[in-house]
C-alpha cells in the first residue's frame, strides 16, 4: 500500500537547535484513532564516505559518542546543510575526517535512518584515487584516524564491534560492489 493512511490534524515545534527540530504531530493513526506522534526533524543531509585505496585499505575513525556513551568506530561521516550538494559536503567531510582527497566519487546508496522517528536522508558515497592531506576536525570533534584493510572492516561489522548503522550498510553494500 503507498498510499498515506496516516492523517496530521495538527504539529507544533517543542524544541529547535542548528542541527534538528522536535515536533509534537496530532494525528489520526491507519486504524482511524486519535494518535500523538513525535518527529524529529534534521536540519543537515547525511552523508558517508568510504574512502578505499588501489591495495583495498580504508579508513575508519573514531570517537566517543555522547548520545549512546561509548566510543564507536565508523566510516567518515557527516552533515550537509539542505541545499547544498551532499557530494560537495562529503568531500568537504572526507578532508575533515582524514586528510583524504579523492578523484573518483561513486554513489553508494540513499538511506534514512531510525525512519520511525526522524526524517533525516542520508547518502553514501565510495571515494577513490586518493590523496593523502591535513585533517581539519571540527572543535566538537576528537577523532582517531585507522588505515585497515577493507575486509577487516568488514569483519568488525560482522563481529559486532561497528555498530553504526550507517557504517554497517555501507560496509556490507560496498564490499559486495567491491568483490570483497
Amino acid at each position: 500500500m503507498e498510499e498515506n493512511p496516516w492523517k496530521t490534524k495538527s504539529r507544533k515545534s517543542l524544541y529547535s537547535n542548528p542541527w534538528i527540530e522536535l515536533e509534537e504531530h496530532q494525528v489520526v493513526t491507519p486504524a482511524g484513532t486519535d494518535g500523538l506522534y513525535g518527529k524529529v526533524k534534521f536540519k543537515n543531509k547525511a552523508m558517508a564516505i568510504l574512502p578505499v585505496d588501489e591495495e583495498l585499505n580504508t579508513w575508519l575513525v573514531g570517537q566517543f559518542r555522547y548520545t549512546i556513551d561509548e566510543y564507536s568506530w565508523e566510516i567518515p561521516e557527516g552533515g550537509s546543510p539542505i541545499g547544498e550538494d551532499v557530494l560537495e559536503g562529503a568531500k568537504r567531510e572526507l578532508k575533515e575526517e582524514t586528510g583524504l582527497a579523492a578523484e573518483r566519487w561513486t554513489p553508494i546508496m540513499r538511506f534514512h535512518t531510525s525512519n520511525s522517528v526522524t526524517d533525516e536522508e542520508g547518502f553514501a558515497y565510495l571515494a577513490q584515487d586518493l590523496t593523502p592531506g591535513e585533517t581539519a576536525f571540527e572543535d566538537t570533534e576528537k577523532i582517531e584516524v585507522k588505515k585497515l584493510p577493507l575486509k577487516e572492516a568488514v569483519q568488525k561489522v560482522l563481529d559486532g564491534e561497528i555498530t553504526d548503522v550507517i557504517s554497517v550498510a555501507v560496509l556490507l553494500k560496498a564490499a559486495r560492489m567491491l568483490g570483497v
